[in-house]
């Protein structure tokens, strides 16, 4: 355990005003639930699901809330639920498809306290954090850090630092994560079995570190996302499967579908380089140059080797954009 925290941690259980140095029920009250509705010709609809729920976090005192970025992905509806019952309507202020976050703006006046940002670089290993969700105590846990380490997600995602918590919190989506100042230091993001990042099947959290949000946050207030070029996006589904790399889903209309890449295809290689591993694979793919480059794949499929050039994309434009109200 960290020397790093001042209290007893009860790991699962609601945090008390007694163990931390801050004023707790003001801290959580700046948790909300949040609520999207999607169109159904929406790209993600077919995924994600047209109505989407999770959790929010008030980061300014003018009303915009820090979520996880799936949740509002498209949304053309949104609405805040307060700790006491009270909903505000919102609208979408954009995304970062790199980092995962969302950021959304309520309409009125909410009342609600602005959580400040902590730092996540200073988070470690054994370190106790309290992972919330709308709802007040009853609806936050405390937890501790099991690792603190790289992330692939097959969506074509990858986070060199990610946050691991145990244990799992049954509303992991879009929650806060404070550290023992009563800081924002993690969004929710997903439920991992792995979390300790072995073999272990240890149900956890992973959490997108606040410090990734710090240096685009004005950028996706004023802009709706990053202005700089986008990554190339394949479009592609990827999974690792007895250490191999294998295509499990393609995106309708997408880069990947278009340049005919199948489900079932097994990746062995980027530009002419061997490929092993999901991060490898994504980072290869980034190096090549920036949305729109030609990326060279080497494929296995019915004992064959096939080679196919895909012409990629930025995810962005296959997506509705954020309507400014």
């Amino acid at each position: 355990m960290s020397d790093s925290h001042p209290w007893n941690l009860n790991l699962g259980r609601h945090p008390s005003p007694d163990e931390v140095s801050f004023d707790l029920e003001r801290t959580l009250s700046s948790v909300v639930a949040l609520q999207s509705r999607v169109p159904d010709d929406a790209f993600t609809a077919p995924i994600l699901g047209t109505e989407r729920e999770g959790q929010g976090v008030v980061i300014s005192d003018d009303g915009m809330v820090l979520t996880i970025g799936y949740l509002v992905t498209e949304a053309e509806n949104v609405w805040l639920i307060d700790n006491h019952g009270g909903a505000h309507a919102a609208h979408v202020v954009g995304y970062d498809q790199e980092t995962g976050f969302g950021l959304v703006q309520a309409l009125g006046v909410l009342n609600l306290p602005a959580m400040p940002l902590g730092n996540s670089a200073e988070i470690s290993t054994g370190d106790s954090l309290i992972v919330a969700g709308q709802g007040g105590r009853e609806a936050a846990i405390n937890t501790q850090v099991i690792s603190v380490r790289e992330f692939a997600g097959s969506w074509e995602y990858v986070l060199d630092s990610a946050i691991f918590t145990v244990p799992a919190h049954p509303r992991w989506s879009g929650a806060a994560v404070i550290d023992w100042s009563g800081h924002l230091v993690g969004i929710g993001s997903l439920y991992i079995q792995q979390a300790a990042g072995d073999d272990d099947e240890i149900d956890g959290n992973m959490i997108v570190p606040i410090d990734l949000l710090k240096p685009i946050l004005q950028e996706i207030k004023d802009s709706g996302g990053r202005r700089r070029a986008a990554r190339p996006w394949l479009g592609m589904t990827t999974a690792e499967a007895e250490n191999h790399l294998v295509v499990a889903g393609i995106a309708e209309g997408g880069p990947a579908m278009r340049a005919g890449v199948e489900p079932g295809d097994m990746v062995l290689g980027v530009d002419g380089e061997e490929i092993s591993g999901l991060s490898t694979l994504f980072r290869k793919i980034w190096s090549l140059g920036d949305a729109g480059v030609m990326v060279p794949l080497t494929l296995h499929r019915d004992s064959q080797v096939l080679s196919v050039r895909v012409e990629s994309a930025a995810r962005a434009d296959f997506l509705k954009k954020p309507q400014v109200n």
